[in-house]
């Protein structure tokens, strides 16, 4: 079990929590980005050009600032684990969000919270949840849960939407295995730009790979709006976002941050409600409300 930095804080300062409000933001508009391209880009294609495009971002920024990225550390055996289960994840999404919408995607895939609070114990017991935490998070996921309530009584978006649901619980699942791989092995020494980096190039190889074998040649004509989609997944989710979760990883306990994360799946209702003219409900308002509760509890002193 490798030892904690000594620079890790026990909890969320100021700083932390703006930053991870930030994020959960851009993950929430992702996801609809994400849906927006697929009609044009193939679900693994979109995948592979994030993972490509942001690889690239962190190489030239970690060069830029003299960050070393390919030092012997110990990190190799972490870095393959972490990209792989990277990988899987988004093929997981990609290829989920072909069945099911956007928004329920983003409900399954907040299983994640609660991987990294039961798994974390494992690997780094300073980072155990009290009973009334761990409350917090079952409060948080069930403001989440009565938010969305009104679209698992509605008909299904698709006659196999409950392939994409699964594909959704199970990215979550995958990605908070990731964070356990992350802060479990010598990652959680390394510089956010290299534990970034690491996923990003193996889950490129590997998603391109599955790209090239099932969904047949990337398209080379795109709308503007196919493009612009990319561009904001390549540059301000992948690289940008990402970047700032890893430092935020190396920083503050793993358990507060995932739980914060739970902002996500609020933002994207609400983005729903401006970009796509859904009805903004009491049901939302009081899941907001109930979220917020649950995040209060988890990170309280």
């Amino acid at each position: 079990m490798p030892a904690d930095p000594p620079n890790r804080k026990p909890h969320l300062d100021t700083l932390a929590s703006t930053l991870l409000v930030l994020c959960c933001f851009l993950w929430g508009l992702n996801q609809v980005a994400a849906k927006w391209a697929l009609p044009e880009i193939p679900a693994l294609w979109q995948a592979a050009a994030r993972s490509v495009g942001g690889a690239l971002l962190v190489w030239l920024w970690a060069r830029v600032r003299g960050i070393a990225l390919f030092e012997q550390d110990r990190t190799l055996a972490g870095g393959l684990l972490a990209g792989t289960l990277f990988a899987a994840e988004f093929a997981c999404i990609f290829l989920g969000l072909q069945y099911t919408s956007a928004s329920r995607m983003i409900v399954f895939i907040y299983a994640a919270p609660f991987v990294v609070a039961l798994g974390m114990p494992l690997v780094a017991r300073a980072e155990r949840l009290t009973p009334l935490q761990f409350g917090g998070l079952v409060v948080a996921f069930a403001g989440i849960a009565a938010a969305f309530a009104e679209g698992f009584t509605r008909p299904a978006v698709a006659p196999d939407q409950w392939i994409g649901d699964a594909l959704g619980l199970l990215g979550g699942a995958l990605w908070g295995a990731t964070t356990l791989a992350v802060r479990g092995s010598a990652l959680t020494h390394a510089s956010a730009e290299k534990t970034l980096l690491y996923q990003l190039a193996v889950s490129g190889v590997l998603l391109g790979a599955g790209a090239v074998a099932t969904a047949g040649p990337l398209p080379l004509q795109l709308s503007a709006l196919a493009w612009t989609s990319l561009a904001f997944q390549v540059v301000v989710v992948t690289f940008a976002s990402y970047l700032l979760w890893f430092w935020l990883m190396r920083h503050y306990p793993a358990t507060r941050l995932a739980s914060f994360t739970m902002l996500t799946p609020m933002f994207g209702l609400v983005l729903g409600v401006l970009l796509l003219g859904e009805p903004l409900t009491g049901r939302l308002v009081l899941g907001l409300a109930t979220v917020a509760a649950g995040i209060y509890l988890v990170n309280r002193r």
